[in-house]
Order: C-alpha cells, then sequence, then structure tokens
C-alpha cells in the first residue's frame, strides 16, 4: 500500500508547491527576467518561496523510495539521479539564494546548479525513469508522450521555440501518469493482505 501512497505524495506535492510559486512567485516565468530582477522578487517573499521550494524538493525526492519499493535495479538507479540532481537544483533556493545579493553570482548559480544540473539532467533522467516504469508496469499510452514531452525541456536552454510549453505540459500529464499508475498498482480487494511481495515482483 506504500507504493500507491508516495506516488500520489510525490504528484500532489508537486503540484501544490508549483502552484504555488506560481502565485508567490511568479515561477517559472520570474527566471526568464533580468538577474536582478529574480533576486528582488526572492527576497520579498523569501520565506514563502523556500518553503515551497523545499515542498517541491520533497516530492522530487520521493523518486528514490518510490523506486525502491518497485524492487527493480534500473529503477533504483534512475529514479535515484533524477531525484538527486532535481533536489540539487531545487536546493539553491531555501539555502544558497537568501545569502546572494550580486546578480552575477545569482545567474552563475542558477545556469549551473538550476539549468544544466537540476533542469536539462533532472529533464533526461525523469523522462527514461518514466519509459522503464512503463516497461514493466504498463500504462506506455500515457507514460511514453508523457515522457516525450518531459525530455524536451533539454532544448529549452537552445531558445527551441515551444519547447517550454512542451515541457509543462509534460510535468502536468506526469503528475497525471503518476497517480493513474497509483491507482493500477494499488492492492486490489482479492489479493491476501498478509502477502508482502512487492507488486512489481509478483508481475515479473
Amino acid at each position: 500500500m506504500l507504493l500507491p501512497l508516495l506516488l500520489v505524495a510525490g504528484a500532489v506535492g508537486a503540484n501544490v508547491a508549483f502552484i504555488g510559486l506560481g502565485m508567490v512567485f511568479d515561477y517559472p516565468d520570474v527566471l526568464a527576467k533580468p538577474p536582478q530582477e529574480a533576486l528582488d522578487a526572492f527576497h520579498q517573499n523569501q520565506v514563502a518561496v523556500s518553503v515551497l521550494f523545499l515542498l517541491l524538493a520533497a516530492s522530487a525526492a520521493l523518486l528514490i523510495p518510490i523506486s525502491k519499493k518497485m524492487n527493480k535495479p534500473d529503477l533504483i538507479a534512475l529514479g535515484t539521479a533524477a531525484a538527486l540532481v532535481q533536489v540539487i537544483g531545487l536546493m539553491r533556493w531555501p539555502l544558497i539564494v537568501p545569502f546572494i545579493d550580486d546578480p552575477g553570482t545569482f545567474k552563475t548559480l542558477s545556469t549551473v546548479l538550476g539549468t544544466v544540473i537540476g533542469e536539462t539532467l533532472g529533464y533526461a533522467l525523469t523522462a527514461i525513469w518514466t519509459v522503464r516504469v512503463a516497461h514493466y508496469y504498463g500504462l506506455k499510452f500515457l507514460a511514453y508522450p508523457t515522457a516525450g514531452l518531459v525530455a524536451l525541456g533539454v532544448l529549452i536552454p537552445l531558445g527551441v521555440p515551444g519547447t517550454d510549453m512542451a515541457n509543462f505540459i509534460g510535468y502536468v500529464l506526469y503528475t497525471v501518469w503518476l497517480i493513474v499508475l497509483a491507482i493500477s498498482v494499488r492492492p486490489r480487494s482479492t489479493e491476501n493482505p498478509l502477502d508482502s511481495t512487492p507488486w512489481a515482483a509478483r508481475q515479473s
């Protein structure tokens, strides 16, 4: 029963955090503004923005226990890597940005920890993880287009038109897919409640 709960928690947490950041920080559009403007916007609502990024990072980190519950070596490796790069990128906001006043430093930090590590690597690894999960659990009709749209995020830094919107739609579908996956792997009433064998292992 823990796996479905983790999947739903990841989806709900990410959506709550993203909606909250959009309301109090104009995220992610704020990232396209000049560094000084982005810094000023952050400092105006520093506590709220930091808490919401903590929630977003925690939601991303759930990929680790989710992958472990799936009990597949490749999913554990991919899920852990995808979680770590996203957490590294997101945690810069509550841990480092509050102590930055120089826009040049902020821009460098955003490029390295945000664009390269958190976003580009995060998009690629999350997309691959999604495809591999579909290999074991099905739901390919939703997982494959979701993974494709999420993966398009790696083109955003290159200025390819439409990739930012495609990536956004991909992540919306990703959270929907997590919930659909949670429903599909939940224990059925006909299953023996004393059977502790992981669902994925029973299906292999």
